[in-house]
């Protein structure tokens, strides 16, 4: 069952990092996130939410990981990541993140981040429903 039809859309706390819950390997990533990188950010599938409330599309939301700070202001892909990164309590994240804002990782990071996106069905926890767009994703099977 999809999350969106399981569970009533909230409006969560802000900020708010998004990534796809019906997918397995953006899931396993978020469990790594939630495990390891300590944040008092809510780490919610988006699916979850109530987009419009966040000022977001489906479309933006199952293109890439956001980071919302309000109806007007997110970011997505690996600048979200940055963001998340730089919201954690130990420094050794925050570094990281403060590392992935500069110019010369982002323009690295953007492109591995769209090949990851484009092979995510092929990574750990991948399946073969993360290849697909939300919209033709069988998951009651």
């Amino acid at each position: 069952m999809r999350h969106s039809e399981s569970v009533t859309a909230t409006v969560p706390e802000l900020p708010v990092f998004l990534y796809d819950g019906d997918c397995s390997f953006c899931s396993s990533c978020a469990r790594f996130a939630e495990r390891w990188i300590p944040t008092d950010v809510s780490i919610t599938p988006w699916q979850w939410v109530n987009l419009d409330a966040l000022g977001v599309t489906v479309d933006e939301a199952d293109e890439a990981v956001l980071w919302i700070v309000d109806a007007e202001y997110h970011t997505a892909g690996p600048r979200a990541i940055a963001d998340l990164l730089l919201s954690s309590r130990r420094v050794l994240w925050r570094a990281s993140g403060r590392i992935l804002t500069l110019a010369p990782f982002q323009w690295l990071a953007r492109p591995l981040y769209r090949w990851i996106a484009r092979n995510r069905h092929r990574m750990p926890g991948g399946t073969a429903q993360c290849s697909l767009p939300h919209t033709q994703r069988d998951l009651d099977s």
